[in-house]
């Protein structure tokens, strides 16, 4: 994790947090509103409508669910194989120093 991660002791100091978010990079994630400025949004919400993500604009054009389904399950088993090669060069050359 990055010294930005959720997880780290700014949740404990989650007041003394500065904003990563501003005109100058909008790709921040932290963004700190005044109470004025969230009692003049319509309804007070607190919507977060700056993180967006573009890949799911577009949701009419994404595959039928058991296709991403079998997908992900390629993904998977690909990246299973991967860890068993790795597993299996650490198993050989643990028993290479021993």
């Amino acid at each position: 994790m990055d010294a930005d991660s959720v997880g780290s002791e700014r949740l404990l100091n989650r007041h003394d947090r500065a904003s990563t978010w501003s005109d100058a990079a909008p790709e921040g994630r932290w963004r700190d509103y005044s109470y004025e400025d969230l009692i003049a949004r319509d309804k007070a919400s607190r919507e977060i409508f700056w993180l967006k993500n573009d890949s799911l604009a577009y949701t009419d054009n994404l595959p039928p669910p058991e296709v991403i389904a079998q997908e992900i399950v390629d993904d998977l088993e690909a990246s299973l194989q991967q860890f068993r090669l790795i597993a299996g060069d650490l198993g050989s050359a643990a028993s290479e120093a021993a």
